[in-house]
């Protein structure tokens, strides 16, 4: 197994080696997890790497499994390293699970592609926008905003990486007429915006309000790919109660034909970004 450093796509791929040993065996979830008295949440939870997995209960299943002894070490090793703490588990207290599992996959991605119905990508977002932001879902809890927004302002480090993923950004023309934390914080978004439009690998495109309906009037969604063939694409969207990631194959591949539809539809980018700078000029002056 490759070691990349993000302790989730770790946990991503130990669960998936679980889960090949486990169809080798000819065992179903209910079987192995009835076994070892443990639900079949749990152990679905760490095939799919939503949760991570002890040393004794790793232990335990691999015993159940039959493994041999150059499997087990080298699935306790994955197993340890998936285990170390990464910048943002110190601030797993204010982040809902799910975010926090976003933005270890997110690491690792080395491209970005992500369709936004209602709000600037968090992965270009100025601290003054992502801040109102905040407050338009934790009204007064000014503790828990404030790290909120450190922790969408150190994902943005993932952009001057080397290398940097590649980022390809659609979004609808209703994210650029409502003004986020008033005219002027509004108006430093936008020109962010331009700015970041100038990177080679941030591509940003506008969906206009003329096209009418489009395939993706469910919501806003995010296509992740990875370097390593063990690590399939996945895609996540977010809702009221939390964020859902998509992994099957089929799922992904409806995804991407939604976003290369969106793609199709969308202004070109350089007149994607010439209605950004017009629309920066209306409302503010010069600061």
């Amino acid at each position: 197994m490759p070691s990349p450093s993000s302790p989730t796509v770790l946990r991503r791929q130990l669960g998936a080696e679980l889960r090949r040993i486990r169809d080798h065996a000819r065992r179903t979830v209910a079987d192995v997890a009835g076994e070892l008295g443990w639900s079949e949440s749990k152990l679905s939870r760490i095939e799919t790497a939503h949760t991570g997995i002890r040393k004794l209960d790793l232990e335990r299943l691999l015993r159940t499994y039959g493994c041999d002894d150059r499997t087990r070490s080298r699935l306790d090793a994955v197993a340890v390293r998936a285990r170390q703490r990464a910048w943002w588990e110190a601030y797993g207290d204010v982040l809902p699970d799910a975010y926090e599992t976003y933005i270890g996959f997110e690491a690792e991605a080395v491209s970005i592609a992500t369709y936004q119905a209602q709000l600037v990508p968090g992965l270009l977002q100025t601290a003054e926008y992502a801040n109102a932001v905040m407050r338009a879902f934790l009204d007064d809890r000014s503790d828990v905003i404030e790290q909120r927004v450190q922790v969408r302002m150190a994902r943005q480090a993932v952009l001057t990486r080397d290398p940097s993923p590649q980022l390809s950004v659609i979004l609808d023309e209703a994210v650029l007429r409502r003004p986020i934390g008033g005219p002027k914080v509004f108006r430093r978004q936008l020109l962010r915006l331009i700015e970041a439009s100038g990177r080679p690998t941030v591509t940003i495109l506008v969906l206009p309000f003329s096209i009418g309906a489009h395939r993706a009037l469910d919501g806003s969604f995010v296509l992740l790919d990875f370097a390593q063939k063990s690590d399939p694409a996945l895609a996540y969207s977010e809702g009221m109660t939390g964020g859902v990631f998509r992994h099957r194959p089929d799922d992904v591949a409806g995804y991407r034909a939604t976003f290369e539809a969106l793609r199709r539809r969308a202004l070109s980018s350089e007149k994607s970004i010439t209605l950004i700078e017009a629309l920066a000029r209306v409302d503010g002056s010069p600061e």
